[in-house]
């Protein structure tokens, strides 16, 4: 089937059980499906736009409560929708870094971290990784006096993941807040496997920015996601051109200048508004998403030779999974190499592994019902007591 030409119908979530790290979270709601068809065309949303002409202030349909309404929902004073999360960091940066400034990231930020700072002008340092592959408010605390004495200044900001992308595990926002804050160093707080996925307080956290994103963890088309702040800092990341035409005398009224006026329109604010209500729902289950997660952490460990990378207990439905004594080793083997594990998967309705991946390779289980679980965890040692693997 093809919606036209050359482009095919994108069947996936229809036929198999998705396990995509990145995708998990992004799925539409039916309503969503329904808002992207009605809201498609471009400048939807600007049917009933009025003075002063701006995204958030626009009432038919209903954005203005729908920003009120994001700031609430992740505990923070103001919220802008954006064009994804890495939009959001690149309007923080674009404020509150100078060139030259040095910025603190971690050992396990996502690149997008890296080119926001780089775009302002910053210089990135790191927070290290503890052996566990965690990074502690310790630890920030020591790197802050470090960069510090290094630059003769204390960093400008400072990136902090709840969960990273590579691991998903849990990182000590609190702590490492509170070491930032000792030297007056604003926190943007990276939520893009959070927001929307498990409920997240901004305020309790101590953090001065919350970032998620709504393609990856809100039920949202992309690109999309969401930026919030606090009162202290709203006036000047959310601050109005002044710009003037020096031959016209034109001047732009209420435009916000790191958003560049508006941000998301037709399809993507709309799709983010209709599954707004299923996410704000959905975040009180997180512990059930947890427990059928580990059915398959444990049907993976009990397979001879396969360890589990990330943090256990395990905090997040993002895991990463070691086989390289395991499925790796009958790859080396297997006529099909690598493929024949993607490949048995398939044939079990699975999909989302990345084609050819034996050694190291993450999955996610947010949003799967516990049976579809069951099936995941079998799926898993069935392969590997066809391959002659031992399974506990």
């Amino acid at each position: 089937m093809r919606c036209t030409g050359d482009i095919e119908v994108r069947e996936l979530e229809e036929l198999a059980i998705n396990i995509d790290p990145i995708q998990a979270g992004g799925r539409l709601t039916p309503e969503a499906m329904k808002a992207v068809i009605a809201y498609g065309d471009g400048y939807s949303v600007c049917d009933n736009c009025r003075k002063p002409f701006r995204l958030d202030q626009i009432k038919k349909p209903p954005i203005d409560a729908f920003h009120r309404d994001l700031a609430r929902f992740v505990h923070m004073d103001e919220a802008r929708v954006m064009p994804g999360a890495r939009r959001g960091f690149q309007a923080v940066t674009g404020t509150f870094v100078g060139k030259g400034d040095p910025v603190l990231l971690t050992a396990l930020s996502h690149y997008t971290s890296f080119l926001a700072v780089e775009a302002a002008g910053g210089i990135p340092r790191e927070i290290p990784k503890d052996g566990k592959n965690r990074i502690t408010g310790e630890a920030a605390a020591a790197r802050i006096e470090e960069v510090t004495r290094e630059f003769g200044r204390p960093p400008a900001l400072l990136f902090v993941d709840h969960f990273d992308y590579q691991f998903g595990n849990e990182h000590e926002v609190r702590e490492i807040a509170k070491a930032a804050h000792a030297h007056d160093i604003r926190v943007l707080y990276n939520g893009a496997y959070t927001v929307g996925i498990l409920p997240v307080d901004g305020t309790e956290l101590g953090v001065d920015f919350v970032v998620g994103s709504g393609h990856k963890s809100m039920a949202s088309p992309a690109p999309s996601g969401v930026l919030a702040t606090t009162k202290e800092c709203a006036g000047e990341l959310f601050r109005t051109t002044q710009a003037k035409g020096d031959l016209t005398q034109r001047q732009f009224g209420v435009k916000e200048v790191e958003l560049l006026g508006c941000t998301l329109m037709g399809a993507t604010i709309m799709g983010m508004m209709a599954s707004f209500p299923a996410v704000k729902e959905r975040v009180n289950h997180w512990q059930e998403e947890l427990a059928n997660g580990k059915i398959v952490t444990d049907a993976l460990r009990s397979i001879g030779g396969t360890g589990i990378l990330s943090e256990e207990p395990r905090r997040h439905t993002l895991t990463r999974v070691d086989t390289r004594d395991s499925f790796d080793r009958v790859a080396q083997t297997h006529k099909k190499r690598g493929y024949f594990f993607t490949s048995a998967l398939g044939e079990r309705g699975i999909g989302g592994v990345i084609p050819g991946a034996t050694k190291v390779w993450k999955f996610n289980t947010y949003g799967l019902t516990r049976r579809q679980c069951g099936h995941l965890a079998s799926a898993f040692t069935e392969i590997a007591r066809e391959n002659g693997l031992p399974v506990g």
